[in-house]
């Protein structure tokens, strides 16, 4: 008995449409505006504004409380190589904390965060929503996202 195998396209890299590989793309990553005020800047190379690309799906952590990032250094690695069995979830605000510790925080991480979360003092503004009617660290980033951290602790 013969078979009727029918023709299957196989895509060569240069002949993927590219709206294909930009959506793939966009699926991986989010890009966030990240702002600091307030004094926070100084901590940050003194840059206010910063544009950051972090993984859409990062690993849950070992305890599954998002606290633990901050034991978890190797999160963004782990989630880029696609490890299978990485549990993974949405990155949310409490993954963000830790990348900007991790990633762009240049001195002194104790006025930044106290306890697994920022510390006392900062204000985070979601989307220019106060992050506590947003979830606070469990609010799910989405790309485009604008967040803002301003310290209302000043010296005196």
């Amino acid at each position: 008995m013969l078979l009727a195998l029918r023709s299957i396209p196989v895509y060569e890299p240069h002949s993927i449409p590219s709206h294909w590989l930009e959506s793939a793309q966009e699926m991986s990553t989010i890009t966030l505006k990240v702002e600091f005020g307030g004094g926070l800047e100084l901590l940050f190379s003194n840059q206010r504004s910063h544009r950051v690309t972090i993984p859409a799906l990062v690993p849950v952590s070992p305890t599954g409380s998002s606290s633990t990032y901050s034991t978890y250094p190797d999160a963004e690695r782990v989630a880029q190589e696609g490890d299978e069995d990485t549990l993974k979830k949405p990155a949310d605000l409490s993954y963000l904390i830790f990348w900007l510790r991790n990633n762009l925080l240049k001195e002194r991480e104790e006025l930044f965060i106290e306890n697994g979360t920022v510390r006392p003092g900062i204000l985070v503004l979601v989307n220019d929503a106060d992050w506590e009617l947003e979830g606070e660290g469990e609010y799910q980033l989405k790309d485009g996202d604008g967040i803002v951290f301003i310290s209302t602790l000043h010296g005196g």
